[in-house]
């Protein structure tokens, strides 16, 4: 662990303070000298080229901060060549900066083949202007004529909403709106957009399952359904969904998938009654992460849009790497995504007829028992050289043969490595998922679920395709990695003439500044760099549940994407930006202060206590209000208060009057005092004013929490987590060594913030509101089906119409459920390690502290994107 910072520390004192003379905010001082890399930069260019003392404008001081952190590579000459144009006001913003860091690198490269300082003459200012946009203004009525311009000359690439993204993206790179506004941009985009294609829509499961109750429906025959406005998911009304138009809106009609005979048609639809069936097929071996939330989304919710069945079908082929946790996490983040299995099925729970069909695809001399080494196999199929296949030695065996040694596979008589079954598929395909893939190969070790009744397992080649025709799923939906084992994939159903399901590909998501693979994140977690697989920094969803992301925003950002046959490569405060909007008008608001400033109000006696009513939203009514103590002694956030004044700073300083947020009158500070020890200003001394009257309106309103123990205000918390991106780059996993990206400042503990008292009510009642629905959804789930429900277990849970167990209350709620907006600090909840006996008690007991309550909260999101990743 990196040493903790203390900003008591005489250098770090220093440092806040040469910042504070370039002109940056006490906040953005304090934030840079946390990072000893940025702070050393930083030090170094303010000292180097005269700015200390400067105090520039703050915006043109983060464009020197910024110039600190990305210049590492450019010469003194080069980056007084920057500043000077920051402090002409030819750079302006963030990423003329980036361009100009760019150009100058990319220029002393071109000319000395090495970081050497480049001469001023050498600088061509008009390439250099250029190149960063100096002097060039796009106005908001100019973006708009080009956007328009644009969409009609790429009117036939674009296909609706699931484009608008990559649109946007392609309109922010052409020359002409490269320098204009994003926000321009995006506007005149949306407006685009909504008077082409109509309003978006967005889709919760909620919908969903009342849209599949109420009428059953296929592709192409759909009435859309409205939201339900408490779910923080507003959907328009539109002709169309995300189900109904681009990659989903031109899937088959179930029963459209091509067959060998119309017999094997007939039978799957006389199954299914026409209806649309589709499969969630995870791998037991680690743990779901966001990736994961969008197969989710589109299996299960194209299903349910059309009224159809999706089955939870774990992929258990590989006792090797499979663990009970991760079944059970599995589950849990299914349901927690808001969605319930038609059935649970496992792929084990078709081994013996997998098997038998192994044999008969061997009596069709359409496999064979292969003993070539794994270097023999690579080598025949070309090799490194790619170059002419040669089939197996083996390839050609009397079938009486294969079957025999098939049989010996299967009775032990071959270690792993000695023998395999490969399919007798086509050598001269140009698809390698055709050169004779292998369906079955020997493994040692017991499997959870059939223990040692087998001692071969089928490979995914061979087992998914015929998974989907047992369960006669209609659609069996997938990402594009999968698009080449789609030829292979038929040709198994047709080579054992059985129904054939149609594999479809839609490109997967992926969040940048992450890592997704399992091995990278057990890495993670076995050095210690994370404390676990739910670790609120990472990307899985047991993090994002930890951290107290709400399922409903996962589910809005998943449907806002759209879905086409492109993968998502989403920025990472595309994401926060998406679960910021969900929780504006869902989450209650509190007064927070991250860190206390005590202030005392001299003109107020000692035993004053007004209680004021104040709303939890003051746009949404309907989430109710708090009621909190107004007394002599309060606290303020240390960030609201500065020694030194300026006239475009509207919070506390000496002799400046500010307002308190619902408090009935503002304050005056007088005076204050210093701590002996810290040198920091240790406590205010204030006045109240007369009233907030409209004449005497401040400009500025701040919040508070007052010191009032008769109520338990304030509520102390032990610690307040604060995330920050876990890796330096947008892309960890493509670095040599992605150890090496790690952020060793993502996690940012405070200790001791306050919180108003509100708080406590607030808490029982988002987790006594959150039991009750899940009890409600839980209750629905066991009585669904055509069957009665089974009887609980001796443990207690719950089976549905199939006898498969029903989720508990525990797994659906949690502390995470307990979130709220800190008034201008950001928005969180509650950790899974904090300690509320309140919570855990019946209706009765009044909400409040207990003896060994210990309050844990995580910070979801900032209440703005970072100016940090604007930067960026």
């Amino acid at each position: 662990m990196p040493p903790k910072f203390d900003p008591s520390d005489p250098a770090v004192v220093q440092l806040i303070t040469l910042f504070d003379s370039l002109g940056l905010s006490p906040s953005k001082s304090l934030e840079t000298a946390k990072s000893s890399k940025n702070a050393a930069q930083l030090k170094e260019l303010i000292i180097a080229h005269g700015l200390e003392g400067k105090n520039l404008e703050e915006k043109k001081a983060l464009l020197v901060a910024a110039l600190a952190a990305q210049g590492t590579y450019l010469g003194s000459e080069a980056k007084a060549y920057v500043i000077d144009k920051v402090l002409e006001g030819k750079l302006e913003r963030g990423d003329q900066l980036t361009a100009a860091v760019k150009y100058l690198a990319q220029h002393q490269l071109t000319a000395t083949m090495n970081y050497l300082e480049p001469h001023r003459g050498a600088i061509n200012e008009a390439e250099f202007d250029a190149e960063c946009g100096v002097g060039v203004v796009v106005t908001p009525d100019q973006a708009e004529q080009l956007v328009l311009l644009y969409l009609a000359e790429n009117a036939s690439a674009i296909e609706g909403w699931q484009s608008f993204s990559a649109t946007l993206m392609k309109l922010k790179a052409t020359p002409e709106l490269r320098w204009a506004a994003t926000l321009d941009v995006k506007n005149a985009t949306e407006a685009a957009f909504l008077n082409k294609f109509g309003p978006k829509v967005s889709v919760n499961p909620k919908d969903m399952r009342k849209a599949a109750a109420s009428k059953t429906a296929t592709p192409g025959n759909v009435t859309p359904t409205a939201s339900d406005s408490s779910s923080g998911i507003v959907a328009l009304s539109s002709e169309k969904t995300v189900f109904e138009e681009g990659f989903l809106g031109r899937l088959h009609k179930p029963g459209g998938n091509p067959q060998l005979n119309g017999a094997l048609r007939e039978k799957h639809l006389k199954t299914t009654g026409g209806q649309v069936w589709t499969r969630f097929p995870p791998e037991p071996n680690g743990y779901l992460h966001i990736g994961h939330s969008k197969a989710i989304f589109v299996n299960f919710g194209y299903a349910a849009h059309f009224g159809g069945k999706c089955y939870l079908r774990y992929d258990d082929t590989n006792p090797e790497a499979e663990e009970q946790q991760y079944f059970d996490y599995i589950l849990e983040m299914v349901r927690w995504l808001g969605y319930e299995p038609w059935k649970i099925t496992y792929s084990s729970d078709y081994f013996q007829r997998l098997y038998d069909l192994a044999v008969d695809l061997t009596r069709r001399d359409k496999a064979y028992v292969c003993h070539c080494s794994a270097e023999k196999i690579f080598a025949d199929r070309g090799g490194e050289e790619r170059g002419p296949r040669k089939a197996c030695e083996h390839r050609n065996r009397p079938i009486a043969e294969s079957l025999a040694e098939f049989e010996g596979m299967r009775d032990g008589k071959y270690k792993p490595g000695e023998a395999i079954l490969r399919m007798k598929m086509d050598l001269e395909d140009g698809n390698p998922t055709m050169w004779d893939t292998i369906a079955y190969r020997v493994l040692n070790a017991p499997h959870h679920r059939t223990g040692t009744t087998w001692r071969i397992y089928p490979t995914y080649d061979f087992t998914h395709c015929l998974c989907d025709s047992f369960e006669n799923i209609s659609h069996s939906l997938c990402t594009t990695e999968f698009i080449l084992s789609r030829q292979s994939y038929e040709w198994l159903c047709d080579a054992l003439e059985v129904y054939k399901p149609k594999q479809s590909e839609y490109g997967r998501l992926n969040i940048q500044g992450t890592v997704m693979s399992k091995r990278k994140i057990l890495k993670l977690v076995k050095e210690g760099h994370v404390s676990g697989w739910d670790d609120p920094r990472l990307y899985t969803l047991i993090a994002l549940r930890r951290r107290g992301i709400p399922p409903g925003a996962i589910i809005s950002f998943v449907s806002g994407l759209g879905v086409s046959t492109s993968p998502s490569n989403i920025q990472t405060v595309r994401f926060e930006q998406a679960i910021r909007q969900y929780l504006e008008n869902s989450a209650p608001r509190l007064m927070m202060v991250l860190k206390p400033l005590k202030v005392t109000l001299e003109n107020v006696p000692e035993d004053y206590v007004l209680m004021i009513e104040k709303p939890l939203h003051q746009k949404v009514p309907e989430l109710g209000t708090s009621s909190v103590p107004f007394t002599r002694t309060l606290y303020i956030d240390a960030e609201d208060f500065r020694l030194e004044d300026s006239k475009d700073y509207f919070r506390l300083a000496p002799g400046k009057t500010v307002g308190l947020f619902q408090a009935p009158a503002p304050v005056t500070c007088t005076r204050y005092s210093i701590d002996p020890v810290t040198g920091e200003v240790a406590e205010l001394f204030c006045t109240l004013g007369e009233s907030n009257s409209t004449s005497n309106k401040p400009k500025t309103f701040i919040q508070w929490v007052a010191d009032h123990p008769a109520s338990g205000s304030p509520i102390r918390v032990d610690e307040t987590r604060i995330f920050h991106q876990l890796f330096k780059s947008d892309d960890p996993a493509a670095t040599e060594d992605f150890i090496a990206d790690v952020n060793p400042n993502s996690l940012e503990v405070v200790e001791g913030a306050f919180i108003e008292v509100g708080f406590w009510p607030l808490a029982k009642k988002a987790i006594g509101d959150a039991r009750k629905d899940s009890e409600a959804r839980l209750k629905a789930a066991a009585t669904s089906g055509s069957e009665p429900a089974k009887e609980a277990s001796p443990v207690g849970a719950l089976h549905d119409a199939h006898n498969q167990p029903v989720a508990s209350v525990e797994q659906l709620v949690g502390n995470e459920c307990v979130r709220f907006q800190g008034l201008r600090v950001g928005y969180f909840a509650v950790d899974k390690d904090a300690q509320l006996g309140c919570l855990t008690e019946g209706d009765a007991p009044k909400p409040g502290s207990r003896p060994g309550d210990v309050v844990i909260l995580n910070r979801i999101v900032t209440l703005k994107e970072d100016s940090a990743k604007k930067a960026s």
